[in-house]
């Protein structure tokens, strides 16, 4: 990489967000492993996982609806499967239906630098998912009597509250829980020194990538990509030549194809070929610049910021190690 030994520069803002970067899809926000914690209400996270939370917390209710049948039966009661599956099902369903609150509150909790923010976003989240989880729970059950002809009766608002309140701790925690390992997961990556990266072998690259433009192909050399941009249903390829390939596709499907070449996310809509970075710029928003050795200069959000450690790393490496010469030198 050509940023050793240069100035860390500055560069002017102006033409550096193109308009359309203003304007992007959803779709193209993807989760990238070693980059960002974060987790989305619906995406992120995948719908995988939600999926198999809603499967446990399913599960979970069905064994409890069959142990209180067989609780009855102890009790010298007839053998009742219907009414303790109603019960259960009727709180498991918006149990599941608030899971996306609960995914926002851990990505704002890990967003958190203080613990006092961390720990009031935690009880906030617990006290609304079981206010809300109460409320559908009881207009729930009220529709479904009324559907009968019959009436149903809450009891005393207090006590049913705090009853609800003992058990819906539980389950936010562990949906929380699952949440977080999830999120964890995602950014756990090998951390690697300044000494690491200098010593680590240079990986031999595939010989060329593939671009498909409808019927016909075009082959490019991964060194000579510059950047990808994401521009509506297209992503645009630019090279160091100039050139650009317009080909269909989503920025995320690209970034976990071109990873292997070092070329990461910096923004949402864009990706940039590190090996190219010749100048780090970091602002106090946490935001920074990228300049390219092509004279370009990119501007990255501090969500990704961590993709450009290695550079920030090495650069401060370098110059600790050039002031440590000049000191010899005097």
């Amino acid at each position: 990489m050509n940023f050793l030994g240069q100035h860390i520069q500055a560069a002017d803002n102006s033409g550096v967000e193109p308009e359309r970067d203003r304007h992007h899809s959803t779709r193209d926000e993807a989760e990238t492993p070693g980059t960002s914690g974060d987790i989305g209400v619906t995406s992120g996270v995948g719908l995988e996982t939600y999926a198999l939370i809603a499967a446990v917390v399913f599960a979970f209710a069905a064994v409890n609806a069959f142990s209180a049948a067989h609780d009855a039966v102890r009790r010298g009661e007839a053998y009742n499967l219907n009414l303790p599956l109603f019960w259960e099902y009727t709180s498991t369903v918006v149990i599941v239906a608030l899971t996306p609150l609960i995914a926002f509150s851990v990505r704002r909790i890990r967003q958190g630098t203080i613990w006092p923010v961390q720990a009031a976003w935690i009880v906030g989240t617990i006290l609304v998912f079981s206010a809300l989880h109460v409320i559908g729970m009881v207009a729930l059950r009220k529709l479904a009597f009324a559907m009968v002809g019959r009436s149903y009766d809450f009891g005393l608002p207090v006590s049913e509250f705090a009853y609800e309140l003992r058990k819906d701790v539980v389950t936010c925690v562990l949906i929380g829980a699952a949440f977080w390992l999830v999120a964890r997961r995602r950014v756990a990556a090998p951390e690697m020194t300044c000494e690491s990266i200098s010593a680590a072998p240079t990986p031999k690259l595939p010989d060329g990538l593939w671009l498909r433009d409808g019927s016909k192909r075009i082959r490019i050399e991964p060194r000579d990509i510059v950047g990808v941009s994401s521009a509506g249903n297209y992503i645009e390829y630019t090279l160091a030549s100039g050139r650009n390939h317009l080909v269909r596709g989503t920025l995320a499907a690209e970034e976990t194809r071109l990873l292997r070449f070092n070329i990461v996310r910096v923004h949402r809509t864009r990706l940039v070929n590190l090996s190219r970075v010749s100048g780090l710029k970091t602002g106090p928003n946490g935001d920074f610049e990228l300049t390219l050795d092509t004279g370009q200069v990119i501007s990255g959000s501090r969500r990704y910021r961590d993709a450009v450690a290695p550079i920030a790393g090495l650069a401060t490496h370098s110059a600790a190690g050039t002031a440590e010469r000049n000191a010899d030198l005097r």
